[in-house]
């Protein structure tokens, strides 16, 4: 069993920046890759990005440029780095944890969850 714990949401103005982090605990055991999805009330949850076990980034087309997702070297944490945000940024942000290769856009495929971390942004 493995746990994810997300922080570092909160409310920011239109172009500002923000940092969310993810903390996993149990057995990670090299899994595929840990990623980021967010859901904003009656949307579904939608892709944002993914990084893998090697290092792999990969992001969706709405926040290239302007998301970074990293991975601390030692330990497991992944981070996302947040910059020139929208209010249609504003949703609930989950970390997820893919354990085999998957459709990397598709929640279904990952294994693990957290419990999300609120990101608003106002006009």
């Amino acid at each position: 069993q493995v746990h994810l714990v997300e922080s570092g949401g909160g409310l920011v103005q239109a172009g500002g920046s923000l940092r969310l982090s993810c903390a996993a605990s149990g057995r990670t055991f090299r899994p595929y890759g840990m990623g980021w999805f967010r859901q904003a009330p009656g949307k579904e949850r939608e892709f944002v990005a993914l990084i893998t076990w090697g290092g792999t980034t990969y992001y969706a087309d709405y926040v290239k440029g302007r998301f970074t997702i990293s991975r601390d070297n030692t330990g497991d944490m992944v981070h996302l780095q947040m910059s020139s945000l929208k209010p249609e940024d504003t949703a609930i942000y989950y970390c997820g944890l893919m354990a085999a290769w998957g459709s990397i856009e598709a929640p279904n495929e990952y294994d693990y969850w957290g419990q999300g971390t609120q990101v608003t942004v106002s006009s």
